[in-house]
């Protein structure tokens, strides 16, 4: 148990008191012990003692015991009792946005109201409205919560679908050697429905009964077939499918159920179609697929059928940004925000992975539930990298490593960054990000981004959209016209790399690449281990074809340095 969710299970300790009209004594308790831990970065709550953990700020001795259960068991007693006495549907109700613990509590007590379909009918009907406290507007935000939420069944993000995938391969590889991850995982989607995995075999009768063992793997019968079996892993109701290959078929089958519809129909210059080529050829690889075509080779992620081929026409494969072409990481956070690991520690790690530069941006004042830096915080972080950079300088002089003093500069409501002119210049760079008032129209959300864009010190735009992959729909932006303003004010476009975001989404890479404006793949880490979420970052930034040249932080140590002193 992580530090982290140890504390998610506080807060959902909290959350199902305040349902149950518990002792508001006892729903704070839990709240104040999650709020302090949530800010403790000094050790791993799970090897701490009881008398340790008392000692820690916001914890008594009771809930000192109850972080020690949760440690050895994963649970505790008061939080089990609570879920067994809470119906699932209700539960499911806390992933609706804008509605809290008392309001669910009446809909569940009031109306009787326990899942959401019935919500759903509730809020249709008008019944909802007329309860005391919500009225019209809260009736259509649950609506508009719930067909969103309704739009995402059945689906994954990447990172999730990647290790559901990667566990059944490891299962079917004790028994067989040709077993290979296809479908939207081999094209890298954001968003996974399919997780396809094709097992080479002479024997498909064999191989379902392999999968038979495989205890997590729940079969669908009526859709299964004996070469394709279908179903899904248990709890998760994203769809698998194991396919049965002839061993001398893989390369063809992978690549037929991997390529989208679009690209797989791809006319070529005889008239035919790539799917033609691949289904009916003997391919010794799929390079040489594309080369009986007559058409350029594309990498896997590209194969969506939307621009590839043109892309194609004035790039190659070669120049596509790599996790080895990037020099550095941009946004960044550290404990002296929200971060789990110091400023030192994220620096070493950073350095230890073979980055040339780490590039600070822990959250501005305004970002109170973040525990943003107030400007005496600023001078003493400051302070701090510039002690840490003589020490890695006279540490490896032959191989240089730095720290950049940037900030993630809250853009405001009126569209203005966080912080005076003169605290803003004492930055090497800035990040600037909405992320409070995220209910806003298109042309609200454009020109709140627009104003900040044109201001002089925002050097990034960070995650455009403030999407959340199936928890929260970005905030509607007017794409060309944001582009369009980060080219005028050289201002350069965030690829926000956590696979909670993916934001900028992978489908504007060309436009961007079109107008001149860089791309910076940036992790958002906020511990050491963070920076792996750059896979995903690369991943999708290969999807939409970015270029090395394009990406801001493939920039080498020394040319970010000329870059942004020159901006300066």
């Amino acid at each position: 148990m992580s530090n982290s969710d140890i504390v998610e299970l506080l807060e959902l300790t909290s959350k199902l008191l305040e349902l149950h009209g518990a002792d508001p004594n006892r729903i704070k308790t839990y709240g104040v012990a999650a709020f302090y831990l949530d800010k403790y970065k000094d050790g791993e709550l799970q090897l701490m003692s009881q008398e340790e953990l008392t000692k820690l700020q916001g914890i008594g001795k009771s809930t000192a015991a109850k972080i020690v259960e949760i440690s050895q068991r994963g649970t505790f007693t008061e939080l089990e009792e609570l879920l067994q006495n809470t119906p699932p549907g209700v539960m499911e109700m806390f992933n609706i946005k804008g509605i809290g613990p008392k309001k669910i509590a009446l809909l569940w007590k009031e109306l009787g109201i326990d899942n959401l379909h019935e919500l759903e009918l509730a809020c249709l009907n008008g019944s909802v409205s007329k309860l005391k406290g919500f009225g019209g507007s809260i009736q259509q935000k649950i609506l508009d919560s719930l067909a969103f939420l309704k739009s995402q069944t059945g689906k994954l993000r990447m990172d999730k679908a990647l290790m559901v995938a990667q566990h059944i391969v490891d299962e079917l590889k004790k028994t067989y050697a040709d077993v290979h991850i296809g479908g939207e995982i081999r094209r890298q989607s954001e968003i996974v429905e399919t997780i396809k995995v094709l097992v080479g075999t002479d024997s498909p009768v064999s191989l379902q009964e392999t999968i038979q063992d495989i205890e997590i793997l729940v079969q669908d019968e009526k859709r299964s077939s004996p070469f394709v079996w279908k179903g899904n892993v248990a709890d998760v109701s994203v769809t698998v499918e194991i396919i049965a290959v002839r061993p001398d078929r893989m390369i063809n089958e992978l690549y037929l159920e991997s390529a989208g519809a679009d690209h797989l129909g791809y006319p070529t210059a005889a008239g035919s179609t790539i799917w033609k080529h691949a289904y009916y050829g003997a391919l010794e690889s799929e390079e040489a697929l594309y080369q009986s075509a007559s058409l350029p080779y594309i990498v896997p992620e590209m194969r969506e059928g939307l621009n590839e081929f043109e892309w194609a026409q004035n790039h190659s494969t070669e120049q596509l940004v790599t996790w080895d072409s990037l020099k550095g990481i941009l946004h960044n956070h550290s404990t002296y925000s929200d971060g789990q690991h110091t400023l030192e520690q994220m620096a070493l790690f950073c350095r230890e992975l073979g980055f040339e530069y780490l590039g600070i941006a822990d959250h501005s004042q305004t970002a109170t539930y973040a525990q943003g830096l107030k400007v005496e915080d600023v001078i003493r972080q400051h302070e701090e990298i510039s002690k840490l950079n003589a020490r890695f300088a006279t540490e490896n002089p032959d191989k240089p490593f730095k720290i950049l003093k940037g900030i993630e500069s809250d853009i405001l409501g009126d569209g203005s960054l966080d912080y005076p002119s003169e605290v803003l210049a004492s930055f090497d760079y800035i990040v600037a990000s909405v992320h409070s008032n995220l209910t806003m129209t298109e042309d609200k959300a454009t020109a709140r981004l627009l104003k900040a864009i044109e201001n002089p010190y925002t050097t990034i735009l960070g995650h455009p959209t403030g999407r959340l992959l199936l928890s929260r729909e970005g905030y509607p932006i007017d794409h060309k016209v944001i582009i369009d303003a980060c080219a005028a004010n050289n201002v350069v476009m965030e690829i926000n790399a956590s696979p909670w975001r993916l934001d900028l989404d992978w489908r504007w890479i060309s436009y961007c690449m079109e107008k001149g404006v860089l791309l910076s793949i940036n992790p958002d880490a906020h511990a050491k281990e963070g920076y792996y979420d750059m896979h995903y970052g690369v991943a999708v930034a290969r999807k939409g074809g970015l270029t090395q040249e394009m990406t801001f932080n493939a920039f080498s140590l020394q040319d970010m340095e000329a870059y942004l002193q020159k901006r300066k």
